[in-house]
């Protein structure tokens, strides 16, 4: 990685906004999300979290504002970010009709992994689907579409991970295993900004909440400044307060 990207911080978002038509999404964000945080982005239905997430994942073009991710400013420098960043969506986004090796082959080609074949049976092992690998998608449970995705998104050894709802569909033994993977991800030192609104799994595995409501963000706080406790009075507390004058 290039001293370039290990200076800055990992994402940068000066007063982002987008719209979409005349309606305002995004009304101003900023945040700062610094390598080796674990930042939940929490927020009520229509807050704008997918939007921004979209935006970072260079999928999305902002209709005004700053965004650098790993130093390099998005639009315009988005094929030079990519290589920083995975993306895990509640939806899979997997051919179902591939076997589970088929579809990181395929996305290993696109992204041009080195030794692929080995990076493909690591990758696999890892995610508990090493045993499944020759099996079709389709097949799969939800939960195990979703670690694929995750094996997916870490073929190229990103440095940001994004997720989208990870844990949308997912039943408890699932997302037991996917907390799992996630505390492993984290510990190696990657940067994971995770939308969610699961609040109780985001406590265990964060480094740092940030809230975000009507388009702007309402609150950060520091997973050792708030008990488990507190977290829940302290979300509802920040996207009950009464909107900024604009």
């Amino acid at each position: 990685m290039s001293s370039h990207a290990q200076v800055a911080p990992m994402i940068q978002v000066r007063g982002l906004v987008k719209r979409f038509g005349l309606r305002a999404v995004l009304r101003g964000v900023d945040l700062t999300v610094h390598a080796g945080e674990f930042v939940a982005l929490l927020g009520p239905n229509g807050a704008g979290k997918t939007t921004l997430l979209r935006i970072l994942a260079t999928l999305s073009r902002p209709t005004r504002g700053e965004v650098r991710l790993a130093g390099y400013r998005l639009p315009g420098q988005a094929s030079q970010a990519r290589r920083y960043l995975g993306l895990v969506s509640h939806q899979p986004l997997l051919y179902g009709d591939l076997s589970a090796a088929q579809n990181l082959r395929f996305y290993a080609r696109l992204y041009g992994v080195p030794d692929a074949e080995a990076r493909l049976e690591t990758l696999l092992r890892r995610v508990g689907l090493y045993a499944r690998r020759r099996d079709l998608v389709r097949t799969f449970s939800r939960g195990m579409q979703q670690r694929l995705a995750i094996a997916r998104a870490l073929l190229h050894d990103p440095a940001l991970l994004l997720l989208d709802e990870p844990y949308t569909g997912l039943d408890q033994d699932a997302a037991a295993r996917l907390d799992d993977l996630l505390q492993t991800i984290a510990a190696e030192g990657r940067t994971v900004l995770m939308a969610s609104h699961n609040l109780p799994r985001v406590a265990a595995l964060a480094s740092r909440f940030v809230v975000l409501t009507r388009g702007r963000i309402a609150a950060s706080m520091p997973r050792a400044a708030i008990s488990d406790r507190d977290l829940l009075d302290f979300y509802r507390a920040t996207v009950m307060r009464p909107a900024p004058a604009s």
